[in-house]
């Protein structure tokens, strides 16, 4: 009696990706980290042809900080709701999450934090809400009036 063995075949190992959110008043990005050559692209658009340039510097300052580390990694960003400035400030909270905690590193992570603390933690403020009869003017807004 024969025995056949069985033959192990072994799988390729998954690649290792990184999925996080960045969220600033009501903009929110969702991040995709993955080891490769440095590409960033947000919503389709490469960084390079991301507009306007503002938003582009503000999402390129983690990259510059990472020097190197960012070089090994490409970066895919989906980004909705809110304006343009809220926009790029969710992009780049959603990057520097990513790359924490792809690298796994304390002194990245101890260089965002005393760089700007808002590249890690969420900021909760908020606009205050208009109240009834002056909605037009602003939420605590009154016309001037002379006390003599």
């Amino acid at each position: 009696m024969v025995i056949m063995a069985k033959k192990e075949t072994k799988k390729p190992e998954r690649e290792r990706v990184i999925l996080t959110t960045g969220k600033r008043k009501t903009a929110v990005a969702r991040a995709r980290i993955k080891a490769g050559l440095g590409h960033v692209t947000i919503n389709d658009v490469p960084l390079d042809l991301w507009q306007p340039e503002y938003a582009r510097l503000r999402i390129r300052e983690p990259l510059i900080l990472a020097d190197e580390l960012a070089q090994r990694v490409d970066i895919k960003v989906n980004v909705k709701h809110g304006g343009i400035a809220s926009q790029a400030d969710a992009v780049r909270q959603a990057i520097v999450k990513g790359m924490v905690e792809f690298f796994n590193d304390e002194k990245l992570k101890k260089l965002y934090l005393d760089y700007d603390r808002s590249l890690l933690v969420y900021d909760p403020r908020r606009t205050e809400p208009h109240k009834p009869s002056r909605s037009r003017k602003g939420c605590r807004k009154h016309k001037q009036r002379s006390k003599r």
